[in-house]
């Protein structure tokens, strides 16, 4: 049996543009959360789900989308840092993961996000592609995670 061994260079290309097209992704519709249009696109998904559509009570609809959309800014820039910085990539995607679940939610959570056209079950498409990068999100928190001194697999005793 032959066993493929391959380049951790080689395999890292991947992984790499995967994780830049998720910052360019997430810092081109930050930015676009500070226009009318997005605002409006975005009003409903907030408005009808139970985890965020208390922001409106304390915020108007604009902060909130400027919120949301600072917030995808700084995850995407914390996303281009972590290829020098491991710990500012591993929260960075922890904080991207956390986005792309609330997302992928909104098609539960908004009226109609489903609807049958040609005899086919379809939603909101700019909602399903989340899930590829939550998968890389995912990878950016396993690529990164803080590595333990510990070597037993039993667990580490403190010290004392």
């Amino acid at each position: 049996m032959h066993v493929q061994i391959y380049n951790l260079k080689q395999t890292n290309v991947g992984y790499n543009l995967g994780v830049v097209g998720v910052a360019l992704v997430l810092a081109w519709i930050g930015i676009y959360k500070f226009t009318p249009t997005e605002l409006m696109l975005i009003e409903p998904l907030i408005a009808n789900h139970p985890a965020m559509n208390w922001l409106y009570n304390l915020f108007s609809v604009q902060a909130v989308s400027n919120m949301v959309g600072g917030a995808e800014i700084i995850v995407a820039i914390g996303l281009i840092v972590g290829f020098k910085k491991p710990t500012v990539a591993f929260y960075s995607g922890i904080a991207a993961a956390a986005i792309f679940v609330v997302t992928l939610s909104f098609l539960i959570t908004t009226p109609n996000a489903w609807k049958i056209s040609d005899g086919i079950l379809v939603t909101n498409f700019f909602l399903v592609k989340d899930i590829l990068f939550l998968a890389i999100a995912i990878s950016v928190i396993e690529r990164n995670r803080p590595q333990s001194n510990c070597k037993s697999r039993s667990g580490c005793k403190p010290k004392k």
